[in-house]
């Protein structure tokens, strides 16, 4: 863990360990029982927005998400940062000793202006990069319509330069071939052609 987050902060002691303090200080209050239970994340688990999938090459576990099924729902920006969490100890949970990473793909297909909320990328963004620093393997983003660019050059200030280096914009044309370069097809999805039935989040 703490090679982690001196890897975060580029081998800067100071920084990493000021960056670590500030994790645990978060985990104690915003984790206090240690774990995420489904029932206090009721509202963005029925948007049925995330799924588990198989293992990627180098034994990454991999995670779909879909931003057209992300809608603001009445528990608010408060829930989602608790679906957040609950999704990253999934994840780092099904990972096999001497892992540390996982891959995303997600899928923007009928993401809409409906479906944009920044706050909540935004607070996905800082709890990734701030609380589990050097966890995202690749992120793959497939199905992108030409109205989220709009909100992709908002949030991607926000990005650490790290972070950017691990985002792949995938191309339709090539959705398959790209996602098999790093998936075998036996663990691809089969809606990407793939062979792996999709697992919602909180059946994995």
């Amino acid at each position: 863990m703490m090679r982690r987050f001196l890897r975060a902060r580029d081998l800067d002691i100071e920084k990493a360990s000021s960056m670590f303090l500030k994790h645990l200080k978060w985990k104690r209050t915003f984790i206090p029982n240690g774990l995420i239970l489904a029932s206090e994340i009721p509202n963005d688990l029925a948007q049925n927005k995330m799924f588990m999938q198989g293992m990627d090459k180098k034994g990454r576990p991999i995670t779909v998400a879909f931003g057209g099924r992300h809608f603001h729902n009445k528990g608010g920006l408060d829930e989602f940062k608790r679906f957040v969490v609950f999704a990253l100890e999934k994840l780092c949970a099904r990972m096999p000793t001497g892992q540390e990473k996982f891959v995303v793909i997600g899928d923007l297909e009928g993401w809409g202006y409906s479906n944009s909320d920044i706050r909540a990328y935004l607070g996905a963004l800082t709890i990734l990069q701030d609380y589990y620093p050097e966890r995202l393997g690749k992120l793959l983003i497939v199905h992108v319509p030409y109205i989220f660019m709009t909100v992709w050059k908002i949030v991607y200030p926000f990005i650490d330069n790290n972070t950017k280096k691990k985002i792949v914009f995938v191309e339709n044309k090539r959705l398959k071939s790209t996602l098999l370069q790093d998936i075998d097809e036996s663990q691809l999805p089969e809606i990407y052609g793939g062979k792996m039935a999709l697992v919602p989040i909180q059946d994995s």
